[in-house]
């Protein structure tokens, strides 16, 4: 007998992670070995549990998701990260898909779709729901510089009301590199402010008031 697909779910919310999980579980080839609620308990666990994939929610607290996912593919480059959201923002989708993650669904995809997803990226393929697909954009068609994935991470860190010295502990850079980090992504954004910035985490969203 195949052994089953080996899924972490990753979500601030136990009413969603407890639905999903019901959903794979009804799947013959899939096993769900934990639920986490946040980004470092994932970081802290995921090797021990050794998934064959990671359903990740982006906007967790005390880690991100996408300062989770650079962590855990630095630690372990062949782990395959499933990105769940409600965003379909182009930006948000590029950037998640830069940082290494295979594949990208909306919340509301349809249940076999989520485990379609799963089957595609643990075969070594990569998967974008209908509704994030067509929201990509060729590079290069926004006439702007793109932000790396460093950069990208630093300004949800930012945006969340964090200061230079605390987005440094967390990355384990120094103040300075982060004050870099912060100009570039202003000149490449042709933002001047911080509010600006939290403005453009919003309105693009990297940040949401509802968490989902």
């Amino acid at each position: 007998m195949t052994e089953p697909i080996k899924v972490v779910i990753a979500d601030d919310h136990p009413l969603v992670t407890e639905g999903i999980r019901g959903i794979l579980e009804s799947f013959d080839n899939i096993e769900v070995l934990a639920t986490v609620s946040n980004g470092q308990e994932l970081v802290d666990q995921f090797e021990a549990l050794n998934p064959d994939v990671i359903l990740l929610d982006l906007n967790m607290p005390t880690l991100n998701g996408l300062a989770a996912t650079e962590i855990m593919l630095e630690r372990r480059p062949q782990t395959r990260i499933l990105v769940l959201s409600m965003h379909d923002s182009p930006e948000y989708i590029a950037t998640v898909m830069r940082y290494g993650a295979k594949g990208y669904l909306l919340k509301d995809v349809p249940v076999e779709e989520i485990a379609e997803a799963i089957n595609t990226v643990y075969a070594g393929g990569t998967y974008l729901c209908t509704g994030s697909e067509q929201q990509l954009e060729p590079d290069g068609e926004t006439g702007r510089e793109p932000l790396t994935a460093r950069e990208q991470s630093i300004l949800l860190e930012l945006a969340g009301g964090k200061s230079n010295k605390q987005v440094a502990y967390d990355f384990d850079i120094s103040v300075r590199t982060v004050e870099t980090h912060r100009k570039n992504i202003k000149r490449k954004l042709g933002i001047s402010t911080t509010a600006g910035l939290t403005r453009y985490a919003m309105e693009h969203g990297v940040l949401q008031g509802g968490g989902l």
